[in-house]
């Protein structure tokens, strides 16, 4: 209906000029498709908007995809291709590489004798496609299509190619994907090698395993410390929250990999929806598996806006990880910024208002801004209140206090945003790597790049069932031990590339991280030793030593409790405070995750074993008043 009210409204012929044809806007008026209050506020956001005027009408609901299409056509005199089941003639899509048809997203047609049609969905640029395909025919002209059919006629004929670069984009010397059998092999010889020699040499061996559990102890303690003072000192009025502005609001593209997602799709559409960011901006890209049917189903009773579109990524022989998947949709974003949620989270409403105003203001080096990370279910059991006050106590106190010290910031995995070209630069994610967003945060700062952590946050759903919880854990723990491994391949590079306080802040968060949780059982002792019960590294340690790391047991665990208040407090969690002194009794269970991680280490290093979602329901929100983690909120109870 609405295509013959355009084309009884007159349409350009092929050769009409650009001065002689009329506005898209107008053919929409005269089609009865939108009123002129519509077009003259639709004018009034592009004016502010890096956006066409046919996305704003779709953004805004005024007018729908097939519309503007069918306008354009009229507008411009083309002929509109179908490419729902199209796949581009491979001797014609061979005359460039696809990452020129992704590019510019258009993608060859058809062949008919001289001329050569070109399928896009902007025809006001294409002289410049014109300009560099003229070598490959004596007429080139364009025909319409909708972009997300030219995505998915590109995905179909070159399926192959982009899944295969996915896997190896990351640059070769800082990835996992080489780690070989033989390395496994050794490190099995090496850990066979330290229980023999343990065995046979018990002094030598309880010695060196105190000094190590107690080193990994200082490490950590000490990094907390230090992220844990430089917050405190950064309270009070914040120079970073002037509200600065870039002149036309980019658009910004959402990356949300999904895979065997039963329960979480309706829910996960409906937070999406109450993002407040101009919806004419927004690229939310849903990234699911060839294979998975299960979330297919899902969203196939979900009806999705117009501002979130799916993309399958092919099936595998290797690898099958959340960093492939988002690897493969990269090329696919149209955003300057791209961000990645999970299928669980739930962002505030004007989350990339904000992460569009901090990118305005940051530094050319400032690639990367990280959120918060929080959960909108404390109250579920005991556990999800000690995960919620982790959490709060990390991304509000410590993380913020590393950020402002220049520390390496070991990304969250989840509200993100990168400046998309620098993302592309650095090579994406390591697809092998079942922690991508830590290795991301060392890659980008031994490229001179930095991180900071921006004021908003993200809320999902806190692991609260004991066994999930330990399969989470060792899968980030087992991350963190790859991450280390494949960085110190060649500790002097990477000391060069950091400098000596950021490769101790390297060794400090990985090996603080990995170190007491698998040396817990030896730093355990230590509260034998405070009740006044004899100690098992009696006659191996001098007793000066053990007395001294009681004291260094105890300041950690009123350390941990500080922080935990701190952060509870800055998240409007204050009727967490009386958990936080619990958080001795949480812990435990990352001992068995940590084992785990270092079998799988071992014999399955790219296991990615998945936390299932939406076990929980989700409760009232706090009021998101969170600014860097250096204001406290108020109380969300």
């Amino acid at each position: 209906m609405a295509e013959q009210r355009l084309l009884r409204s007159g349409a350009a012929s092929p050769i009409t000029g650009a001065g002689q044809r009329k506005p898209l806007g107008f053919y929409l008026v005269d089609a009865g498709i939108i009123t002129p209050k519509q077009l003259r506020q639709a004018l009034y956001l592009q004016a502010r908007q890096n956006a066409p005027l046919g996305e704003i009408l779709v953004g805004e609901s005024w007018a729908t995809r097939d519309d503007i299409l069918v306008a354009l056509g009229a507008q411009y005199g083309l002929q509109i291709a179908d490419l729902q089941d199209f796949t581009p003639p491979a001797d014609l899509s061979a005359m460039r590489s696809v990452d020129f048809w992704l590019a510019h997203n258009v993608i060859p047609w058809m062949r008919v004798g001289p001329i050569l049609l070109i399928a896009t969905s902007r025809p006001d640029r294409f002289e410049t496609i014109r300009a560099q395909l003229e070598s490959f025919a004596p007429t080139i002209l364009p025909v319409l299509a909708a972009p997300e059919q030219i995505d998915r006629a590109i995905a179909r004929r070159f399926a192959r190619p982009l899944a295969q670069a996915a896997e190896t984009r990351a640059p070769a010397a800082q990835s996992c994907r080489n780690w070989a059998m033989n390395s496994r092999s050794a490190s099995i010889a090496l850990a066979l090698v330290a229980l023999a020699g343990f065995a046979i040499f018990p002094v030598v061996g309880l010695a060196t395993l105190f000094w190590a559990a107690v080193g990994t102890l200082a490490l950590f303690l000490v990094l907390r410390i230090a992220g844990l003072f430089t917050y405190l000192g950064a309270r009070g009025p914040n120079a970073e929250q002037a509200d600065t502005r870039p002149e036309r609001l980019p658009c910004v593209s959402i990356l949300v990999p999904l895979h065997k997602e039963r329960e979480i799709a309706g829910a996960l559409i409906r937070r999406l929806q109450r993002l407040t960011y101009p919806k004419a901006l927004l690229d939310v890209i849903l990234v699911l598996e060839e294979h998975d049917d299960v979330t297919r189903a899902a969203l196939a009773d979900v009806e999705l806006p117009s501002w979130i579109r799916t993309l399958e990524v092919p099936a595998s022989d290797g690898v099958t990880t959340k960093p492939r998947a988002m690897n493969y949709a990269l090329d696919f974003c149209r955003g300057e910024i791209l961000g990645v949620w999970d299928a669980e989270d739930a962002p505030v409403p004007d989350q990339i208002e904000v992460v569009v105003r901090h990118f305005a203001q940051a530094p050319e080096d400032v690639v990367c801004l990280q959120g918060v990370l929080d959960y909108y279910n404390p109250r579920t059991n005991w556990r999800s209140r000690c995960f919620t006050i982790e959490y709060n106590g990390w991304f509000r106190v410590i993380l913020p206090g590393i950020a402002r010290l220049g520390l390496v910031v070991p990304l969250g995995g989840t509200t993100f945003f990168f400046r998309r070209d620098k993302l592309i630069e650095l090579g994406g994610w390591d697809a092998h790597n079942v922690t991508e967003d830590a290795d991301l945060g060392v890659r980008l700062t031994r490229a001179g790049y930095r991180t900071e952590i921006v004021d908003t946050a993200t809320y999902e759903e806190a692991n609260f069932r004991a066994w999930p919880w330990v399969k989470q854990r060792s899968r980030w723990l087992k991350g963190f031990m790859i991450t280390y491994l494949v960085h110190m391949r060649s500790p002097l590079r990477l000391l060069c590339d950091l400098g000596v306080w950021r490769f101790f802040g390297v060794q400090a968060f990985f090996l603080g991280t990995v170190g007491q949780f698998l040396l817990a059982p030896a730093l355990w002792s230590f509260w034998l030793a405070s009740a006044g019960m004899p100690h098992p590294f009696q006659g191996v340690i001098a007793p000066e030593i053990l007395r001294a790391c009681v004291y260094l047991f105890l300041t950690a665990e009123a350390a941990n409790i500080i922080v935990g208040a701190l952060g509870v407090t800055a998240g409007g969690r204050r009727f967490l405070i009386p958990w936080v002194p619990t958080m001795s009794l949480y812990y435990p269970l990352g001992v068995i995750a940590a084992y785990k991680a270092l079998w799988e280490l071992a014999v399955n290093p790219f296991f990615w074993d998945k936390t299932q979602h939406g076990q929980a329901s989700e409760e009232t929100l706090p009021e998101p008043t969170f600014r860097g983690g250096l204001h406290p909120a108020s109380d969300g109870s």
